[in-house]
């Protein structure tokens, strides 16, 4: 018997490893077939970013612009995929957990920061995923429990705890509850592909408009789209308000739906995902073709369906439940609607009027002109009940109700299931606990304290991803920055540090990522917090030039020459 046959046999890492070098010699067709075969860390971090976060975005990408930001979540994944592939290069070329490597090689501020903006976000991604779930229980599965959020929540938080504590053991039980989960994700994907197919066959769609949204419009950037702006123009005085109110909108969902495409508690599981299967340097090829297959052509063919499905069913059309029932029998809408609907109405009051309370603008909404009253009645944010017409034209409103709220509340318990399990691994890779032990459960249970998200968010729960997301795109070019420094690290690489064309392509493509995140995340901070928000990130910089200043000269990243 051969070394090879041997060591083949001494463990099922030492297999793939042969048969992906003996796949790699053959090339062509053979390589692509063991690729397929071996793909794994890809397809765990797919179940992450198919999540509530990218469900609702896509929802309200649609609602807002119709099929006009086709292009952003395909440009977000694929700076998500040249990120992770870059972590993945460095992590199976040093077989070094990136934490403690970040820290000692590069600087301990951005190592620091790294993780405890992941612990963050998990935390802060957990209240919408309650939030959707307990929605779609109380407004799509069991209606009888709208007033016992409680109960919900209580069964939800139960189950998420008690398959978080059994992952470590795994089991029968626990394979059974995880393919359940992943029917129910497939059925609703599959749903939203159905309508689109239906749609484009029936001539649901323009496929002019569909084709055009590929292309990048940065004009929406400081414009609303095409099909709102000509109901902006009609409110006549109060056009320059509905165009900065649909804009403000346009940028906070442009910026949820880049953050959910890959959150930065996906940069900080990916790499631990790869270690843990045993992979190395040989497999780094596999790693991103993983990503590619395993990812990407997921997340970018459901969330685009996802798209068209709710432009054509929402764009620019007045919900259905303010036509029918505004103002003479408004208390047959929905709270949450009739709430939103009312409140852009009341704005609009208060923009003739500044300094008038809220109680005392309500009264003259009635009498706002016709104009102004059909845009809120499109804007208004819908709630997972209504957004579940979005599979209507495939299934049938009965249908559609109780197939959207089951997909809803499987991606939203796969999703807590996910945060807590990354939130324990990250608390101990923090402080030094070993994996697994009782400080991973503690670290698990932060993210609970989103069950508190029904309770303390009184809006349509579904566009609660969005302000949620927006926090998380503030944090994305804290991991960016650390894995563009990495990648050009030869104390980190040494050999392994790309070199000529290779290390020219890895940097445009990094460079070009770290861009957007930052302009991304920069709008973010100055709008949402001002100079506060400036104050920070200055004070975090100057900490990370101080720390690297005082660090040892062989810590300092490698220059062209070493390369």
């Amino acid at each position: 018997m051969s070394a090879e046959s041997s060591a083949a046999q001494s463990s099922p890492v030492e297999l793939e490893r042969a048969m992906l070098l003996d796949a790699e010699a053959k090339g062509g067709v053979a390589k692509l077939s063991v690729w397929a075969k071996l793909s794994g860390p890809g397809w765990l971090q797919s179940a992450i970013t198919l999540g509530g976060g990218s469900l609702g975005s896509s929802l309200f990408l649609g609602i807002l612009a119709g099929y006009s930001f086709l292009w952003l979540q395909v440009l977000a994944m694929f700076c998500g995929v040249v990120m992770l592939g870059a972590i993945g290069y460095v992590t199976l070329s040093t077989g070094e957990r990136p934490f403690g490597l970040v820290n000692r090689q590069i600087n301990p501020v951005l190592g620091w920061s790294w993780a405890l903006a992941t612990m963050a976000a998990n935390i802060v991604w957990c209240l919408p995923q309650f939030s959707l779930a307990e929605a779609a229980i109380s407004q799509n599965l069991i209606p009888g429990l709208a007033d016992q959020k409680a109960v919900s929540c209580g069964v939800l938080l139960l189950v998420a705890i008690c398959v978080t504590m059994l992952y470590d053991s795994g089991g029968k039980g626990l394979k059974i509850y995880e393919n359940c989960l992943r029917i129910m994700v497939a059925v609703v994907v599959l749903s939203f592909f159905g309508v689109a197919v239906k749609l484009l066959i029936g001539g649901g769609v323009d496929l002019g408009q569909l084709f055009s949204g590929l292309i990048p419009d940065l004009s929406l950037i400081s414009n609303p789209a095409p099909a709102l702006a000509a109901f902006v123009q009609e409110t006549g005085v109060h056009a320059s308000h509905w165009h900065d109110l649909i804009v403000d909108k346009q940028r906070d969902v442009m910026v949820s739906a880049a953050a959910t495409a890959v959150g930065i508690n996906m940069t900080f599981l990916f790499p631990y995902s790869l270690l843990r299967k045993g992979w190395d340097r040989h497999f780094r090829g596999l790693s991103l073709f993983d990503l590619a297959t395993g990812m990407a052509i997921p997340f970018i063919l459901a969330t685009g369906c996802v798209v068209v499905a709710s432009a054509s069913s929402f764009h620019a059309k007045p919900a259905e439940e303010i036509t029918q029932y505004w103002p003479a029998q408004a208390e047959k809408i929905d709270g949450k609607l009739k709430g939103d609907f009312e409140g852009l109405l009341i704005q609009v009051v208060q923009s003739d009027n500044p300094g008038m309370k809220k109680d005392d603008a309500r009264k003259q909404i009635e009498s706002l002109p016709a104009a102004d009253i059909q845009l809120a009645s499109m804007l208004a944010n819908r709630d997972v009940l209504l957004l579940s017409k979005a599979l209507a034209p495939l299934t049938g409103d009965f249908v559609a109700n109780y197939l959207f709220g089951l997909g809803v509340v499987a991606m939203a318990l796969s999703t807590i299931t996910i945060l807590m399990l990354i939130s324990g691994f990250t608390f101990c890779e923090v402080f030094g606990f070993p994996h697994g032990s009782t400080y991973h459960r503690i670290g698990a249970m932060l993210p609970a304290v989103g069950v508190l998200g029904p309770f303390i968010w009184k809006k349509a729960a579904a566009y609660l991803v969005v302000p949620t997301s927006v926090f998380g795109m503030a944090l994305l070019p804290i991991a960016y920055l650390t894995f563009l420094l990495l990648m050009n690290n030869k104390s980190v690489l040494g050999d392994d540090l790309p070199r000529g064309r290779s290390r020219i392509i890895w940097n445009l493509l990094m460079g070009f990522a770290f861009a957007l995140s930052t302009i991304g995340a920069g709008w973010v901070v100055w709008s949402k917090s001002g100079w506060k928000g400036v104050g920070f990130v200055v004070a975090l910089i100057v900490a990370a030039l101080v720390v690297h200043v005082m660090k040892k000269p062989d810590a300092v990243v490698a220059s062209d020459n070493d390369a």
